[in-house]
This record gives structure tokens, sequence and C-alpha cells, in this order.
């Protein structure tokens, strides 16, 4: 393994388009829980009842789970860890161009990244379904814990959190940014993530269809695996905090 980190370091350094991808293998490293795998997060809870048709026929009611659901998945002393930090690290020596993540947690903003693409939307914000206004989720989970429900914007609208719900689809703008830096990658780093649910399992097959190196690091193998030049399967922990010393 460490020729291979040694290798990739190295085409890091000379890159010009380099994009990565994170999904849960990444979060699960903070505490946070896995929402699909055995024993996961929706082996606890119905997803239908997070389904946006729930959201919009009884939205007091979805409220009521949400936060239940929220204070299961994030507990008070969650924070970046070792890949977050590294992934931040490697967009601040400029050789990390755009991070795209699965991930609903801001994690990543936490431990410094800024050029992030978050598809799935981001779990610690609020949208007026009406008027679009996006808020901190913090005090509107508070006037629901004390029974505001639905919770509401000045305009009148109903909050929704502002993440991509069953049964809705990913912002067109969000996903051809996401697209397009794949596209555009001479290096992609896919981190974390099984890469079997569309569309994020596409990016990595976009970028290698243009040509772009395709480096892999998760536990176990992936649905884009065999299409990797490097696949590592380990903790994610280990190997980006290790490819981002050896390429100081």
């Amino acid at each position: 393994m460490r020729d291979d980190i040694d290798a990739v370091s190295q085409q890091l350094g000379q890159a010009d388009h380099v994009v990565a991808l994170t999904g849960a293998g990444v979060s699960t490293a903070s505490g946070i829980p896995d929402f699909r795998s055995e024993g996961g997060i929706w082996d606890q809870y119905d997803p239908s009842e997070f389904h946006y048709s729930r959201f919009k026929a009884d939205p007091a009611g979805f409220w009521e789970k949400r936060v239940e659901l929220y204070d299961t998945v994030f507990a008070d002393d969650i924070g970046p860890n070792a890949a977050h930090d590294a992934l931040a690290t490697l967009e601040s020596k400029g050789l990390l161009d755009c991070l795209i993540t699965q991930n609903i947690d801001g994690l990543h903003a936490e431990a410094g990244s800024e050029s992030i693409i978050e598809i799935h939307g981001n779990g610690k914000r609020v949208v007026c379904e009406s008027c679009g206004e996006k808020s901190p989720l913090e005090p509107v989970k508070e006037r629901v814990e004390g029974g505001d429900l639905p919770p509401r914007c000045d305009c009148g609208g109903v909050y929704k959190p502002d993440v991509v719900l069953f049964g809705e689809q990913l912002p067109q703008i969000v996903l051809q940014q996401a697209q397009g830096h794949a596209h555009d990658a001479d290096l992609f780093l896919a981190i974390g993530s099984s890469l079997s649910v569309r569309p994020a399992s596409s990016l990595p097959r976009i970028a290698t269809e243009n040509g772009s190196t395709l480096v892999i690091v998760n536990l176990e193998q992936t649905g884009v695996s065999e299409a990797a030049d490097f696949d590592f399967r380990a903790d994610v922990t280990d190997v980006l905090p290790e490819i981002v010393q050896t390429v100081e």
C-alpha cells in the first residue's frame, strides 16, 4: 500500500483539477450511524416517515419524527475526523478543487473545507417551502421541541429540512455542477462511498470516461472498483492523512 500512497500523492501534486466525492464512510468515522447498512438508521426508523409526500400531507407529524431522528443521528460530541481534516488540508494547499459530498452532516465545512457541493443538502439547515429562505436548523428545532408545529417562516411558509427527502429530485443545478467537475477532473477521489446509489455513483464513471485517474478509498469493494486505478480497501482516517503527509 505504501507504493500506491506514494503514487497517488505524486499524481495529486501534478494534477490540474482534483475532485473528491465523499460518502457515509467518512461520517461513520466520526460516530454518525450509517443509514443503509444492516443495523443502520433505516432499520430503526421507517423511511416512509421521512418521505416528501409525508412532509406535504402532515408537516407537523413529519417534524416531530424528524427531530427524533436528528437526536438519534447527531450526538453532542460529534465533530470532524482525520479524513475531514485531510481533505480540508488538501484544499488549503491548492491540491483539491472541489469536494462533492453525499453526507448531510456539515462536517466538511466544520473542518475548514470551502469548495463543497452538498448534493443531498445539509441537515443543519432548513429552507422555507414558499420563499426559499434558508436558516440554521437549531432555532427551528427548538421551536418544534416547544410545540411550534409545523415551524413556519416569517412569510408564512412551512420550513423543510434543507435536504433531499425521499421522493424528491436532486436540484438540477447542483447535479450539473457536480457532473461538470467530474468531467473536468484529471484525478478523482471516491472516499467512503459504496458508489451504489445514483446519481453519485455516476460521477466517478464520468471522470474515468474523460481520462481521469480514479482513486477509491473504502473498506469494502464498491460498484466502481473495477474501473479504479488505485483501490484502497482501508479506513479513510488512515489512508487520507498518509496521502496528505506524503504529498507535503
